[in-house]
């Protein structure tokens, strides 16, 4: 079976091109959370028809980036702490067993690969001195690539597809600063150790540490804005 990464699909209709224009710009916050979405705005903002226009929301809903409140119309998600808490439980199932199946199944090369690219962040973020971490999106980002070197497909199209922008919401716009940076990049350096080791169980309880860490990190942030609003 053949390994198909959404990313890797080429942009080739107007759809295409305003969906991913429009994801990097709720992802990164450029269009905020919980604002309503206005079809005529947006149309003009990314020079689209409204017929590949409203295609693309379609497609932003199927990935939970836009939801649709009765008697209000579409906005895009909000950020809060009962949907981080709902969507972090599945992503540690889940990428725990992409952590398990990767270590059977990923080819030697890719985790070399996967060792170059931590490097490369160290090298390009500031991470020693625990101010940045930021990944970008695909094959730059690590718990992508490792998705990926589950090869299974229905994991892929669960994690790479349809919840992926939304984890990357929520990690882009809290993103993580301090003593919490450098924790993070050793925790990735673990977890391809034990898949580098074919060791599964620990690399599947690493990354389940790793995204509890993570969870508990924005949580705070949360409730840091929470009470200074």
């Amino acid at each position: 079976m053949q390994i198909v990464s959404p990313l890797e699909r080429s942009a080739i209709t107007s759809s295409d091109r305003v969906l991913f224009e429009i994801q990097r710009a709720i992802v990164e916050g450029d269009i905020a959370a919980g604002c309503k979405i206005s079809e005529p705005e947006l149309a003009r903002r990314f020079n689209v028809s409204r017929a590949p226009l409203r295609e693309a929301l379609a497609r932003l809903e199927r990935c939970h980036l836009i939801e649709r409140i009765p008697n209000a119309g579409a906005r895009v998600v909000t950020l809060s702490l009962e949907g981080l808490i709902s969507l972090y439980q599945i992503r540690e199932e889940l990428e725990g067993l992409a952590c398990r199946l990767a270590a059977e199944q990923m080819p030697d090369n890719e985790i070399d690969e996967l060792r170059l690219l931590l490097d490369k962040h160290l090298e390009t973020q500031r991470v020693r001195e625990g101010e940045s971490y930021y990944q970008e999106a695909g094959d730059l980002d690590f718990h992508y690539r490792i998705i990926l070197g589950s090869k299974n497909q229905y994991l892929i199209n669960m994690l790479c597809d349809e919840l992926y922008y939304l984890v990357r919401m929520y990690r882009v716009q809290m993103g993580m600063n301090g003593p919490r940076v450098s924790r993070a990049f050793d925790e990735h350096k673990a977890i391809i150790n034990a898949i580098a080791n074919r060791d599964g169980e620990l690399a599947d309880l690493l990354m389940r540490r790793h995204i509890g860490a993570s969870r508990k990190n924005i949580e705070l942030r949360l409730q840091t804005e929470k009470e200074t609003s």
